[in-house]
């Protein structure tokens, strides 16, 4: 897409003030990696600056709620998404969740997923999966396999093509228990009073307080790879995007790194 005006557009920073309430693990680095898949195209300013009009904005909500709500790869939300309309207007509607209120996912009928289904709708390998299992980050009921177990064995797939293997993802893991920890600790004191409710209002404080650490979180991490010089803001240097073929990080050096952080 060539360059646009500058006037009326926003800048990635802008972007993401706009998203992270709904959205708390949106980052720089996933806005440019959904980019990179083809899922957004924004313009270009002379200078090189990504700008996003409204309807770049509306896309990106969008393929983050089909992401959230529908665990949909992100193979099937392009393919849903070449079907929009010319002005990109069917993007401001947010996928249906289930009519019973529970989010859709891939896959015949609804309930959990079979091993087979959640292989095909993460798109993984048996292998990976299998990997997963053993080091605790992926749990089954019987035989079958919940929405977390989906929105993991996603995560876990994407990260494989940069070289992260299931053994690296111990640390991950090990925060998330820390975390849920914590969380439990604060909620404590709320379903110790048994009164009728008591359960309902933990549970929704537990949300709460799990999306601020979420968004936490991702602040620190955005903090953290700014200080090592890996995440540039949008408004200090132009943005870079890496030429088509060529990965952020080589997978052998990527993976030594988090076997090495993880170690």
């Amino acid at each position: 897409m060539s360059a646009q005006p500058a006037r009326g557009y926003l800048g990635i920073s802008d972007v993401l003030a706009q998203l992270r309430g709904e959205f708390p693990d949106i980052s720089v680095s996933k806005i440019r990696f959904l980019e990179t898949e083809g899922l957004i195209s924004p313009a270009r300013s002379a200078s090189g600056y990504r700008r996003f009009c409204a309807a770049d904005v509306d896309r990106l909500r969008y393929i983050l709620a089909a992401q959230r709500d529908q665990y949909l790869p992100l193979r099937v939300i392009k393919e849903r998404l070449t079907k929009l309309d010319p002005d990109g207007e069917a993007a401001a509607r947010p996928p249906e969740r289930h009519p019973d209120g529970d989010p859709g996912r891939v896959g015949p009928g609804s309930g959990p997923l079979s091993r087979s289904e959640l292989v095909a709708a993460a798109g993984l390998t048996e292998a990976l999966l299998t990997e997963l299992e053993t080091f605790g980050l992926v749990r089954r009921v019987g035989r079958q396999y919940g929405p977390d177990a989906l929105q993991v064995a996603r995560a876990a797939a994407a990260l494989a093509a940069y070289g992260v293997e299931a053994r690296h993802l111990r640390a991950v893991r090990a925060a998330a228990e820390r975390e849920t920890a914590l969380i439990e600790s604060l909620v404590a004191p709320i379903l110790a009073q048994r009164g009728r409710g008591a359960r309902d209002l933990a549970a929704r404080t537990a949300a709460e307080v799990a999306s601020q650490v979420l968004r936490l979180h991702a602040a620190l991490v955005d903090a953290t790879l700014a200080e090592a010089g890996l995440a540039p803001g949008d408004e200090g240097d132009p943005d870079v995007v890496a030429p088509a073929g060529v990965r952020p990080a080589t997978r052998t050096g990527l993976a030594t790194g988090v076997a090495g952080a993880s170690a």
